[in-house]
């Protein structure tokens, strides 16, 4: 009977994913990608209130940029604890090394993105032209002003603890990101906010764990053994399926609750709102599509981590899909007609 543990000094037939060489194609990929996901929410709301009669609140593109890097903020740790969390669930999965942790790095983004948002909420929603323009006491004052701040200083605790030895205690303060998103999408003025606040809640966690989950996974697979990372992949594929399922379901759920069943059509087409939703739901419609093939080639390909190409491809695809959720946040609410 002979040994299937590798001779010492021998390449293991079964090694690590080979890397993709770091080559100028690549780098150019990635540069037009952040370009392109950046000049969504900075263009997008004029565009989105062409011809609508809707007015846009100043600096709604600023606004739009700051939300989507701080929801970019939240899907990389969110990501990675998921991830972490799946891998140490595989047998062996303990053993095999893990990329370098960008946590740090999302956090101090999310809190340069969340002060900036709280310096517009000092200045009554308004983009300030003068640092003397910012009432930080202020913001103590009004629940958008105090969820601002919450906000900033989750990112700051979180930002230490994935510095700390125990990473895994930034979930917390993550999740206090999410809650404060959550209610501040939703204020006491409209109908049912927290309804609205706890499909937020759903709809964003869920986003989250898809989006960043993703990116972590093909980030580890370059590092473990092809057999290792394919049982990964395909764990995280399942979890990713019931994932999809809850983020499309609070979506709907949320759009029908501000926009009327029976005024979806015209809205999707004749409001900023509706426009922006229907290029997020075009967008999501090709993630699916692009995971429906990654898990076909998963489970019927003889070599399943071929599915990593259609990977890659819906993460780009998601990229997207999050500076359209930015995009949204910085557009006027349709009238409920």
């Amino acid at each position: 009977m002979t040994s299937t543990r590798p001779t010492p000094g021998m390449p293991d037939p079964q090694g690590p994913v080979p890397r993709a060489r770091a080559g100028a194609g690549r780098a150019v990929a990635v540069l037009v990608l952040v370009a392109l996901a950046a000049l969504i929410p900075l263009l997008g709301p004029s565009a989105a209130l062409h011809g609508t009669g809707e007015a846009g609140a100043p600096g709604s593109g600023g606004i739009a940029l700051l939300r989507t890097v701080l929801f970019a903020a939240l899907c990389i740790p969110v990501g990675e604890l998921f991830v972490n969390r799946l891998a140490r669930s595989l047998p062996g999965g303990e053993g095999h090394p893990a990329p370098r942790s960008w946590s740090p790095f999302a956090a101090a983004a999310g809190f340069a993105a969340a002060l900036g948002l709280a310096s517009v909420v000092a200045t009554g929603n308004l983009v300030p032209d003068h640092v003397a323009d910012i009432d930080a006491g202020g913001l103590y004052a009004s629940r958008d002003g105090k969820l601002a701040l919450l906000e900033v200083n989750a990112f700051l605790v979180a930002g230490l603890c994935a510095m700390s030895r125990r990473p895994v205690t930034q979930a917390w303060p993550l999740a206090a990101v999410v809650v404060a998103e959550a209610l501040r999408a939703h204020p006491t003025t409209e109908p049912g906010p927290l309804t609205g606040s706890a499909l937020t809640l759903v709809h964003l966690t869920c986003a989250a764990l898809w989006a960043g989950g993703l990116l972590h996974a093909l980030r580890t697979l370059r590092l473990w053994p092809r057999t290792a990372g394919a049982a990964l992949l395909g764990l995280y594929a399942r979890v990713a399926l019931v994932l999809l399922a809850a983020v499309t379901a609070t979506g709907v759920c949320s759009s029908l609750r501000r926009m009327p069943p029976e005024t979806v059509l015209e809205q999707l087409t004749g409001t900023a709102y509706g426009r922006a939703l229907l290029a997020k739901v075009l967008l999501v419609a090709v993630v699916g599509a692009l995971a429906v093939w990654a898990r076909r080639r998963l489970r019927g390909a003889a070599d399943p981590l071929t599915a990593v190409a259609p990977a890659r491809a819906e993460v780009a695809v998601l990229g997207l899909a999050v500076a359209a959720s930015g995009l949204l946040t910085a557009l006027p609410v349709p009238i409920r007609w």
